[in-house]
């Protein structure tokens, strides 16, 4: 029976809907209409509306044909990087096949040549005062006050090849090696004269050798020679020195004019300087050519950056500080970093700023991890300032015995007071105190050791222990920046171009960041 009425059931038949694509529309949609309405496309439109892009306008001449608009190229470019699309044949790509491209650019379809030499060539001049704009949009908006701010550097590499180099240490010994061959030279000369007791002719100037000292240096030793039986390895020498060396001294003063006090650079973009990379796959921390980006934030928006071409961050944040005022017209009010800015130079620079340090310096962290002080590092000894006088942890006074001073490469001149134990001879204490031999010597920055103390109790302080655990909030920003966009290196080369594209990238942080904070 039950067979009977499965049989006389009939079979369900799918339904599907209406699937017709060449049906034509009454009333066609428009872009307008496939844009949800808190989209973040619509921030990045809005925002960069409401900017004055006067200057970047007036950069274009006129005559010839008509050029897309620099606003609508602006957004194309800005929206694509909050996308992590930085090619510039993607963002070509993209104008022609995303609904949300074709938007902002209101059906232009600018080539990828077009969007390169805008972003790399237009925008070079002008978007950091475009970027400018946007922080206080933000400032308006409450996002951020631009009072309190967190400072770190982080290292992106270079678009430039990683096997050819240039290092100045190199370039320093194969001077002092020409030098030290010319040297030889001239002594070959004299022994010459000497064996024939004639008299010897001036010696040369060879300290500093250029192109040009050389090129006298080997005319006059030629001419010392010239009628001399003379062997035929220093002739070959000299025939090689004549031919070679003022053209290696004139491309080794080249070669430092691109160096400019750095240690080394890549010959494929000159700017970049080779250091080492944390996120390597290796693990090696291995050399490439990179720049170091400065990032100070405030509630993970970025609100001022600044490239470097040197692997340490104490020497950047004064120009970067500067780099604030000069784009805000005033510094913030407090300043939180790690120990790699908490120099001499640094603290005194922001003490003269009138900005409050959270800046740690190199051993911070190691005294909050001990339990009782080190009683035998030197600025844990007491100072008796009436005497001017250091008590060692045996008792015995350490009498002053002069200054030391020390001038860092941006000019800043340090200044250290000696202080010598009596006698340390026999001490029970010499061992954990002092290894070296003789009596022990100390060096004491009063600036420093002032500095210092106002830093530990700044941040041992209840605002000073909050400003520590804000701290990975510039770490959370780089961290979405190589994580979540996926940007670890460069795309464009030298520094100017470079700026540009971390300024894009800075920008679209923000406004994404803004965008999700709006949607809530």
């Amino acid at each position: 029976m039950v067979a009977l009425k499965l049989l006389n059931m009939k079979k369900v038949e799918p339904v599907f809907k209406r699937y017709v694509q060449n049906q034509p529309m009454l009333i066609p949609p428009s872009y307008e209409d496939l844009v949800p309405a808190h989209h973040p496309v619509r921030v990045v439109n809005e925002v960069i509306e409401r900017i004055d892009i006067g200057s970047l306008e007036a950069s274009y001449k006129g005559g010839g044909t008509s050029s897309y608009h620099p606003r609508m190229l602006l957004k194309v470019v800005v929206y694509g990087y909050l996308r992590n699309i930085y090619s510039s044949r993607k963002l070509e790509q993209a104008v022609n096949e995303n609904v949300h491209f074709m938007w902002l650019a209101a059906g232009a379809k600018p080539d990828h040549n077009t969007i390169a030499d805008f972003r790399s060539k237009r925008l070079k001049d002008h978007l950091k005062k475009i970027f400018n704009q946007v922080v206080m949009l933000l400032a308006e908006e409450g996002a951020v006050s631009l009072k309190e701010v967190v400072l770190d550097g982080t290292k992106f590499e270079a678009n430039a090849n990683r096997y050819t180099f240039v290092w100045g240490k190199a370039i320093k010994v194969s001077r002092e090696r020409i030098e030290r061959q010319l040297n030889e030279l001239w002594s070959y000369v004299e022994q010459v004269y000497e064996d024939e007791e004639q008299q010897r002719p001036n010696e040369p100037e060879f300290a500093a050798v250029s192109a040009e000292k050389v090129t006298r240096a080997i005319e006059e030793i030629n001419e010392a020679l010239k009628d001399k039986d003379i062997e035929p390895k220093v002739r070959q020498k000299l025939k090689y020195a004549e031919k070679n060396w003022p053209g290696k001294l004139a491309e080794y003063d080249e070669k430092e004019k691109i160096l400019k006090g750095r240690n080394s650079y890549s010959k494929t973009d000159p700017d970049a300087t080779f250091m080492r990379m944390k996120e390597d796959h290796m693990r090696n921390g291995q050399l490439k050519p990179g720049y170091n980006v400065q990032a100070s934030t405030e509630r993970q928006y970025i609100v001022n950056y600044t490239l470097g071409q040197t692997t340490s961050d104490t020497s950047l944040l004064k120009d970067h500080l500067d780099e604030h005022c000069r784009s805000f017209g005033r510094t913030p009010q407090s300043l939180t970093a790690d120990a790699g800015y908490g120099s001499e130079e640094n603290y005194t620079f922001l003490e003269e700023q009138g900005i409050t340090a959270f800046v740690k310096y190199n051993y911070f962290d190691r005294e909050q991890k001990e339990k009782e002080p080190n009683a035998f590092h030197a600025d844990n000894l007491h100072y008796d300032q009436s005497r001017d006088t250091v008590t060692c942890p045996s008792g015995q006074k350490m009498n002053y015995i002069g200054e030391k001073q020390r001038r860092t490469r941006s000019g800043y001149l340090q200044t250290y007071r000696m202080y010598r134990a009596m006698n340390c001879e026999g001490c029970p204490m010499r061992g954990p105190c002092h290894k070296a031999g003789g009596n022990r010597i100390i060096q004491r920055s009063p600036d420093l050791h002032r500095h210092r103390q106002r830093v530990r109790e700044l941040l041992a302080s209840e605002e000073g222990l909050e400003k520590r655990k804000q701290r990975w909030q510039v770490e959370a920003v780089f961290g979405n920046i190589k994580q979540n966009k996926g940007f670890r290196r460069f795309n464009l080369r030298g520094i100017e171009k470079v700026n540009v594209e971390f300024g894009l990238l800075a920008l679209a942080h923000n406004l994404q960041r803004f965008s999700n904070k709006t949607e809530h």
